[in-house]
């Protein structure tokens, strides 16, 4: 995290720094995020599915508190159901020992409700624009449609958690029930208007670095060297979703 010693970050990955020996968690190489404030001791988790009771030590050890869930999206990978035959633990396995808030879009709840089986009281409803207070680090939620509906990003102090919207090189797939290349083409857009020093940290490592400024992932990223949407359709809207 940039410009502040008062803020908690901590980028976690599957299969490495939790859920060791998980072949699935290795597999998916998801990340897992920590964000809050050292000074309150609060912090939110981004994105929990594998062993949550790992992340969940891991801010202990560092004297955090987690106090909320941000979602980026419905996959079981990121928060927990059913993937390939597995069943992942993820928010519904937290909620069974801490009753915290769960962050959704609006237009991801009822995905979220299916996939976790969690109840619509334990979950709060965002819009994009939306902010969240964690202790003094202030959390903005940016609508991001095209991997699924109600797919959103963070971003906080200078850096930019995408989950599977924006990947340092590729974005998240487009032929998915819910998906729509459409959607992404313009979400994907419009986080290439944060400023070039805002640092890209994504929901997977499907390249060597783990995080890595906007400036560098425009020139980099293949998602970024269409022309036009039209181009992008081209190349991204061959399957009906």
């Amino acid at each position: 995290m940039q410009n502040s010693s008062n803020i908690y970050f901590r980028q976690l990955l599957s299969g490495k720094d939790f859920a060791v020996g998980n072949k699935a968690a290795q597999q998916m190489v998801n990340f897992v995020y920590l964000l809050g404030d050292k000074e309150t001791g609060e912090c939110v988790v981004i994105d929990p599915a594998y062993a949550v009771d790992d992340i969940f030590a891991a801010a202990q050890t560092d004297g955090m508190n987690i106090t909320g869930v941000l979602a980026t999206h419905y996959h079981a990978d990121h928060i927990g159901g059913s993937i390939m035959g597995l069943r992942i633990e993820g928010i519904a396995k937290i909620l069974e020992n801490s009753s915290i808030p769960i962050h959704v879009n609006a237009h991801e709840a009822e995905f979220v409700l299916k996939t976790t089986g969690v109840s619509r009281t334990d979950l709060v409803e965002h819009s994009g624009g939306d902010t969240l207070q964690v202790g003094n680090v202030e959390v903005t939620f940016i609508h991001t449609p095209g991997h699924t509906p109600g797919s959103q990003c963070f971003l906080a102090n200078g850096c930019l958690v995408s989950g599977d919207t924006l990947f340092l090189d590729g974005c998240g797939r487009t032929d998915l029930p819910g998906s729509n290349a459409e959607d992404m083409y313009e979400s994907l857009q419009r986080l290439a208007q944060l400023p070039d020093q805002t640092v890209v940290y994504p929901g997977h490592q499907y390249s060597a670095p783990s995080n890595s400024p906007m400036e560098h992932v425009r020139q980099a990223n293949y998602v970024y060297r269409t022309r036009n949407k039209e181009a992008w359709m081209q190349w991204f809207g061959g399957v009906e979703n």
